[in-house]
């Protein structure tokens, strides 16, 4: 083999152990965003049953589950922002 073809090869190895290890990596993020969108869909579920809560309370109970709902609805939108970055 001439050293051109030595070369050649080289590169073609070296590509293809690159696009193994980026196959992989895409198969984790896929997993990753599906748990991270299951955790977010638990957490939905929770904030829009509170959100029925807040609209029957009355008085500093409701502030209490408002405050909460809140904190929830944050954490929603900073882990949609997560799952889009890793989309």
């Amino acid at each position: 083999m001439t050293e051109k073809n030595q070369e050649l090869q080289k590169l073609i190895d070296d590509l293809k152990r690159q696009r193994d290890e980026i196959h992989v990596r895409l198969h984790l993020a896929k997993a990753e965003v599906k748990d991270e969108w299951a955790r977010l869909e638990r957490t939905w579920e929770h904030v829009r049953a509170k959100m029925e809560v807040v609209g029957r309370e009355a008085g500093k109970a409701a502030e209490e589950v408002g405050a909460a709902l809140r904190l929830a609805a944050e954490e929603l939108r900073v882990g949609y922002a997560r799952v889009r970055k890793l989309l």
